[in-house]
């Protein structure tokens, strides 16, 4: 009986320590990118920021404010790269 209250109890803190280790896995994934590697991953210069979002058929348009201009880059999420770029004419 000592033998099976001890292996229940054994059972009992491997799935918590599962759980846990679980739940710690998904956080890192969900939310483990910051801004400032995204915007490293688009090629940006440092200072840049994202000033919106939108989606364009098969691509995605961000806006982005750089210190030398504000530009639209159009992202490719099948490709992982940006595909093009629209900057206001002067």
């Amino acid at each position: 009986m000592r033998f099976l209250k001890a292996l229940v109890i054994a059972m009992g803190v491997l799935i918590v320590a599962a759980t846990v280790a679980l739940v710690v896995l998904v956080v890192q994934r969900s939310g483990g990118s910051s801004v400032a590697s995204s915007l490293a991953s688009l090629g940006q210069p440092a200072g840049t920021r994202i000033a919106g979002i939108a989606g364009a058929e098969k691509t995605i348009a961000i806006w982005v404010v750089r210190p030398d201009g504000e530009r639209v880059l159009l992202f490719d999420p099948a490709r992982g790269r940006v595909v093009g770029e629209v900057r206001p004419t002067e």
